[in-house]
């Protein structure tokens, strides 16, 4: 019998774990937009459960009051598919770094997505190992110096979005990490979605890779420098909201309202519902403006739906209709 859900607030969802981020993580951010989220998702508190595989980011489920896991490296994806595939009313979340994630993790990554099960996943991304003190990541960008590239990153990055949508991702949003209220809607319309949905955060390292997004993130430029994309809407941006996208042949440019008689009409109308991932890998590899908000929501079948709709046919046809049915058919002998 079906319980009404408590309303809750985001203290309900705050444990009682010293959170142990250093002081201006975007971390911080994340933390409090999820403790916020939940309550505005319908869910109880006894049907969350986080997973999370190692880094700084996998400190999340320690500061939840929920259910969750801390597990390995890289296999919070294989760990969440089997909590969900095994109790498919829960919500569950992958907690993750760029680290985690796509490097020792990318196969559980790509997989995750290319099954589609009803499951989040939020990537914390700040191009750097952090927790082991500043090595290069799969993300970090060329000519990046750090700890174990200290004349400068050789290894070109991964693009997150462009790695999900090629795996077949049916969600993907990206958020700068320092604005809460666009994050915390970004996770409510994650857990609406049917099918695995995964959130790029855009997360600022202080210690070890300190200001790698402020030239789109900065409250000074992040209305010039991104574009925020919703779902039928024109895309349009810019702190006079007076620049927007269209199409000059296979390529997305940016124009100016009023010049070279350019309207409003003339700028494209964001699609994130449409199958042919086309235009959301056009709008994820575009580098001014970076599009951030959700790029893509398909909904298509998930995996939890062909296995019961074969489940349910493979029943229907067999002969067999209990246990002893199996063992007794065929040729059988017996031992005396």
């Amino acid at each position: 019998m079906e319980t009404a859900v408590k309303k809750y607030t985001f203290k309900d969802f705050t444990s009682d774990q010293e959170v142990r981020w250093c002081p201006g993580c975007d971390d911080y951010v994340i933390l409090r937009a999820m403790q916020k989220a939940l309550p505005e998702m319908g869910v109880k508190k006894e049907d969350v459960v986080f997973i999370s595989g190692i880094g700084c980011s996998s400190r999340f489920p320690y500061y939840m009051n929920t259910y969750g896991m801390h597990s390995i490296h890289g296999r919070a994806p294989g760990i969440a598919s089997g909590v969900k595939l095994a109790n498919p009313n829960l919500s569950v979340w992958v907690m993750t770094g760029d680290g985690d994630s796509m490097a020792i993790g990318g196969n559980h990554f790509i997989h995750v997505l290319r099954r589609n099960i009803d499951l989040n996943i939020v990537m914390f991304n700040n191009e750097i190992y952090g927790l082991t003190k500043g090595q290069f990541s799969p993300t970090s960008l060329i000519g990046q110096k750090t700890k174990s590239s200290p004349y400068g990153n050789t290894q070109p990055p991964f693009s997150p979005g462009e790695l999900a949508l090629g795996a077949g991702a049916r969600f993907f949003a990206r958020i700068g990490g320092n604005v809460p209220k666009e994050m915390t809607q970004l996770f409510i319309e994650a857990e609406k979605f049917k099918g695995t949905s995964l959130i790029e955060v855009l997360q600022n390292c202080v210690i070890f890779n300190d200001g790698c997004y402020t030239k789109f993130t900065d409250k000074a430029v992040k209305e010039d420098k991104q574009i925020y994309l919703e779902h039928g809407k024109p895309m349009i941006f810019g702190k006079n909201r007076d620049k927007g996208l269209i199409l000059n042949g296979l390529k997305l440019e940016v124009v100016t309202i009023g010049e070279n008689n350019i309207t409003q009409e003339d700028l494209l109308v964001h699609n994130a519902k449409e199958k042919d991932p086309t235009m959301h890998q056009m709008l994820v590899r575009l580098e001014y403006p970076i599009a951030t908000g959700i790029i893509r929501s398909f909904e298509d079948v998930t995996l939890e739906e062909r296995e019961n709709a074969l489940t349910k046919q493979v029943k229907e046809n067999s002969k067999f209709k209990k246990t002893d049915d199996l063992f007794f058919a065929g040729e059988t002998y017996e031992v005396k």
